[in-house]
């Protein structure tokens, strides 16, 4: 009897899966009959912000659907990503993922969401090099040569950010760690601010974001001694990344999309597929290289999931190695 009964309790199961795999194949089907909203976790015209509409008009051509940007900023990125994950599971509303959201859980004390827990990875979409840049007045042409007047010099040079925690200030920390240098952080409110302060001479150096900061190195303003990506960026060959000093070195700005947990997996398959049909259509791949951007769509969602992972390890383990104390 109680043979049976297992018996009967299995095929109870076998056939509920049976019909929750229909019905999600068959929602992914009519997927997506409406528009489609992308929280952006920043305001119009920051990096997160330029990014997505770069790629939603061909995202909505692929879908077959409007894509909607919400602009939702603050915390950085905290805001925006905490009300994407309370959304309906239904792919009608995503998330666009910075790299600070995989980095704050390191250097804040309280994140209203978690990651892997509240979110489907659905793919990377693009990624961009930051650029370490001095004033000209500081006597370095190199970053060997900026190296060796820190160790020098320790402690006594200054470093700008746009904040605590940012990418910039953690890709400072990073080189910092591998370099064996030390330096004092001055914290801005605000990327922008920051880097007036390095091109007014205020401050001598900071990380900014390679569309940002091109301009004003082709001008003079500003000198160039490295990128943070593992090669060189498209956009700019002639400045040396900084892995070529130290092999592994990488501190990019990335830029991806999230489903809310819960999101049938089919939907998400179909939209990873949007997104690297997307990413990989020659007009939207030229737009991000005229910004110094590469796209780059993940190979599948759970590789995406993986990478962010990866992210949250690693920037944990360096605040912890670095002693940086959550805000």
């Amino acid at each position: 009897m109680n043979i049976t009964r297992l018996y009967s309790q299995g095929a109870c199961i076998l056939c509920l899966v049976a019909a929750c795999a229909a019905i999600s194949a068959a929602l992914a089907a009519d997927y997506p009959d409406k528009p489609v909203r992308i929280i952006v976790p920043s305001a119009p015209g920051g990096g997160t912000d330029t990014t997505m509409r770069i790629i939603s008009p061909k995202l909505g051509d692929v879908l077959g659907q409007r894509i909607v940007l919400d602009n939702r900023p603050g915390q950085s990125g905290n805001i925006g990503v905490e009300i994407a994950s309370r959304a309906a599971p239904d792919g009608y509303t995503l998330a666009a993922m910075i790299a600070s959201n995989a980095s704050n859980p390191a250097v804040m004390k309280s994140v209203p969401y978690n990651l892997e827990r509240d979110f489907a990875a659905v793919s990377l979409a693009a990624v961009m090099p930051n650029v370490l840049t001095v004033h000209p007045s500081l006597p370095v042409r190199s970053l060997k040569e900026l190296i060796a007047l820190g160790k020098s010099r320790p402690g006594q040079l200054q470093y700008a950010s746009p904040g605590f925690g940012s990418t910039a200030h953690l890709a400072m920390e990073l080189l910092m760690s591998m370099s064996g240098i030390k330096m004092e952080h001055v914290p801005y409110k605000s990327g922008g601010a920051a880097f007036i302060s390095v091109q007014s001479g205020e401050m001598l150096m900071m990380f900014g974001n390679v569309m940002s900061s091109l301009q004003h190195v082709r001008s003079g303003r500003i000198r160039a001694l490295g990128v943070t990506s593992l090669k060189r960026a498209g956009a700019a060959p002639e400045i040396p990344a900084i892995a070529e000093f130290y092999p592994g070195y990488e501190a990019s700005t990335w830029y991806g999309l999230l489903a809310p947990a819960g999101t049938p997996r089919d939907i998400v398959n179909k939209l990873h597929k949007a997104v690297v049909a997307t990413v990989q259509d020659p007009a939207t791949a030229k737009l991000f290289s005229d910004g110094g951007a590469d796209a780059m769509a993940s190979a599948s969602p759970d590789e995406f999931a993986s990478f962010i992972r990866a992210e949250v390890k690693k920037w944990a383990k360096l605040a912890k190695d670095a002693g940086i104390k959550p805000e």
